[in-house]
Formats: structure tokens, C-alpha cells, sequence
């Protein structure tokens, strides 16, 4: 039996991840049907039509993309990073009533540096202190990047502590010498780079790197289409990439 495409909408679909999400789409037609898209100041209501919504946008659009999924029974993957305030709480709200994939970045490569992160910190021990570098483009908005946050959250998970109380986000002036609980979180900002991130382990005598690079926005748009295709037909929850991978 024919399986048809995943028909899906794409809300931020003039920026850069919303184009390349549509390019692969369209590569793919046997697996994928662009419903409709979506950027700021656009009627939400196509949502209606799709499948699966995928949102490349801005945090400001959160609360109307959410409670519209919810409404029309849409599951939705989200993108978008930098939400603050009462929007990471509105995703949580709108996961118990349909399926929702949240993703700091939806590189398959990515998601398996998340993995081997946590790996090495459980192996490696409280003897290594844990730095973070990111690189991005200049146009970039919000630094940290979502990803070096989910990295420095996974270190700090298994450190035991709260990220909050241990993050340093770069050093400046006479700051002392460093602690052995904090995570240092670095943003560089530059150029066109789509996203360089490495986790650092240093200890007396050796030091471990671990370091993700991505050249090409058709790796996270893959991903997401990836995510996309998997949880259409899924029960109401808050997923990651992980549950997407298998990697849990």
C-alpha cells in the first residue's frame, strides 16, 4: 500500500532554517507535502491543513502557535530557541494534549555529541573541569546557543548541580583561579559559520575535546524532517531527538 507524504507547515518560513526546510521538503516529494508557510504577520490559519507543523520562528509567536496545534489536534516539532518567561512553561501545557518534539538542534550529528557528552562526564569524573565553546554566524540572535545550552545542562546533570549556580559565561578581569564546579560557556560570533560547538575536559596532564561542525543547514532540516515523519500518530508528550534517534 502507497504511503502518502507527511503534509506539514513551516512557521518562520523566510528564514534561513525556513527555506532550507522547504528545499529538502521538496527534494523529498514521496515523503513530503509543504502545506503551507508561515512567517510573521501571516494567518496561522493553514495549520489547520497539515499533519505535522515544524517551527523555525521567533519565541514572540510560541503562544499563538501552541494553543492553535492544540486546537486543531497538531503535533508540532519546535525549532525556535531563546524562549524565557512563560513559553517554555506554554510548550509544556500544549505537550500533555498533543505530541510535541522539542529540539535545540536537530542534527543527527549533534544529538550524538549530546550523547557521547554525557558519556564522557559519567567515565571522566568530578577530576576535569568543563568548558563549552560555540561559534555562529553574526546574524545570530541569542547566546548562548541552544545547543551549548544543552550541552552545559546534560554536564550539569551529571555533575548533580544546578546549571544556574555553576555556569560562567566568559571570564574577564582578576576573577581568581577556577572553581572545580563550574562550567565555562563560551559564544563566539562571526562571519557565516552555521554552528561549531566543543566540549572541553581538562585535567592535570591530559585534556579531552569532543567538537560537532556543521557546514550545511540541510543537516538540521533533515533532522527535523526526520522528527516530523516520527511523531505523527504518537501520544500526547514532550519528545526530544533522543526519542526520535532511540537514543534514550
Amino acid at each position: 500500500m502507497e504511503t502518502k507524504p507527511i503534509r506539514f507547515v513551516v512557521t518562520g518560513s523566510k528564514g534561513k532554517m525556513g527555506k532550507t526546510l522547504v528545499a529538502c521538503a521538496q527534494a523529498r516529494p514521496a515523503e513530503f507535502e509543504v502545506a503551507g508557510q508561515v512567517d510573521m504577520g501571516d494567518n496561522l490559519g493553514v495549520i489547520g491543513q497539515a499533519d505535522v507543523v515544524v517551527d523555525f520562528s521567533s519565541p514572540d509567536l510560541t503562544y499563538d502557535l501552541t494553543r492553535l496545534c492544540v486546537h486543531n489536534k497538531k503535533p508540532i516539532i519546535i525549532g525556535t530557541t531563546g524562549q524565557t518567561g512563560e513559553e517554555p512553561a506554554r510548550i509544556r501545557w500544549a505537550a500533555e494534549c498533543v505530541p510535541v518534539v522539542k529540539a535545540t538542534n536537530f542534527s543527527t550529528g549533534v544529538n550524538t555529541l549530546f550523547w557521547l557528552t554525557r558519556k564522557a562526564a559519567e567515565i571522566l569524573g568530578p577530576g576535569f573541569d568543563l568548558e563549552i565553546v560555540e561559534t555562529h554566524h553574526r546574524m545570530k540572535k541569542d547566546a548562548p546557543s541552544g545547543t551549548a545550552k544543552s550541552l552545559a545542562e546534560i554536564l550539569a546533570e551529571v555533575r548533580g548541580t544546578q546549571l544556574k549556580e555553576v555556569a560562567r559565561h566568559g571570564r574577564q578581569g582578576i576573577v581568581g583561579e577556577r572553581t572545580t564546579t563550574e562550567i565555562g560557556i563560551h559564544a563566539v560570533r562571526g562571519g557565516d559559520v552555521v554552528g561549531d560547538h566543543t566540549v572541553i575536559f581538562a585535567s592535570i596532564g591530559e585534556r579531552v575535546e569532543l567538537t560537532h561542525k556543521a557546514s550545511s543547514r540541510e543537516t538540521f532540516a533533515n533532522g527535523a524532517l526526520r522528527a516530523a515523519q516520527w511523531v505523527v500518530g504518537k501520544p500526547p508528550g514532550l519528545y526530544s531527538m533522543m526519542d526520535v534517534l532511540g537514543l534514550k
